[in-house]
């Protein structure tokens, strides 16, 4: 077993592709909301294709599942056409379904934690973090744009390690066991 380094080409990839993370992941923590909106316009595109797959795959299906497949793909293409020309909208109705989702969980924390299953901490922990979910939920329903804003950050905080993962991971000379 002997160890060598990695082709150099591949380090430039990875230092380049980290650059250009770091930089688009920079430009949604100055926008987040924008950045969410953005996010929500290329899944919906990426929906598209998926749309697109099943209808065609669904033709050369055998049998009843045929139509399944392409009933299933026309409804994508439908929401995914809708979302493209109305990212906005469709990013606020993400944002309320997770405003939603939030109250639903913080409630059952809450339930939960009331409790007589938890004692001490961990009843303090149920309570706290039900509480806190409700919060935001509720901050998010009143103010969606702060929902978009957190969803935005909490990607481009995510996106912004990644990046600097990859350039360092680039710049440093790993050696690879073979």
């Amino acid at each position: 077993m002997y160890i060598e380094k990695r082709p150099p080409w591949v380090r430039a990839v990875q230092i380049g592709l980290g650059a250009i993370i770091i930089v688009l992941s920079i430009l949604a923590l100055v926008s987040p909301a924008a950045a969410f909106v953005s996010i929500v316009w290329l899944l919906a595109i990426i929906l598209f294709f998926v749309g697109i797959e099943r209808v065609i795959v669904g033709i050369f299906l055998p049998g009843r599942s045929r139509w399944t497949s392409i009933g299933l793909g026309i409804l994508i293409l439908i929401l995914a056409g809708i979302a493209i020309s109305y990212p906005t909208e469709a990013a606020l109705l993400i944002i309320v379904l997770i405003a939603i989702a939030l109250l639903i969980i913080g409630a059952s924390r809450i339930i939960e934690g009331l409790s007589r299953r938890h004692r001490g901490f961990s009843r303090g922990f149920h309570l706290g973090v039900g509480i806190l979910a409700v919060v935001i939920g509720i901050a998010i329903l009143v103010l969606p744009s702060f929902g978009a804003a957190l969803a935005g950050f909490i990607i481009a905080i995510g996106l912004l390690v990644i990046g600097i993962q990859m350039v360092i991971t680039g710049i440093r000379s790993h050696k690879l066991p073979t």
